[in-house]
């Protein structure tokens, strides 16, 4: 199983990003996608989440309102359109895949229950 995480760049804030994350070796639609980020010297963050075939989505506090994340079943693809872009979304963002998970309770929102990890893509928000 292999991510590839792509579309991160330096963007000013109240700009847009879409992140891809493209995904082979397992169909999107079967499990459990997360975004995640993380800054140097602080933990992985969840950012959002979707569920199977896209039927639910979930999103961190920070972000509701301002990012959404999305698939595409033919393109085994997850997106992230980031809108509203703060200095504080600046972060690598990693993409994962949770061969267990639901959407179920809160543990989607642990990065130790995802079994695949992208090789992260970097957000740089400039004030």
């Amino acid at each position: 199983v292999q991510l590839q995480a792509s579309g991160g760049g330096l963007v000013q804030a109240g700009g847009s990003l879409r992140l891809s994350c493209a995904v082979s070796g397992r169909a999107v639609s079967s499990y459990v996608m997360g975004w995640f980020r993380q800054v140097p010297g602080k933990a992985r963050e969840f950012v959002a989440a979707i569920g199977y075939s896209g039927s639910s989505t979930r999103y961190a506090d920070s972000v509701l309102g301002r990012f959404t994340i999305s698939s595409d079943n033919a393109k085994n693809t997850v997106y992230l359109q980031m809108n509203s872009l703060k200095p504080e979304d600046t972060a690598v963002y990693y993409c994962a895949l949770g061969i267990s998970l639901t959407l179920r309770g809160s543990h989607y929102q642990r990065s130790s229950e995802y079994d695949y990890w992208g090789q992260g893509t970097q957000v740089t928000v400039s004030s």
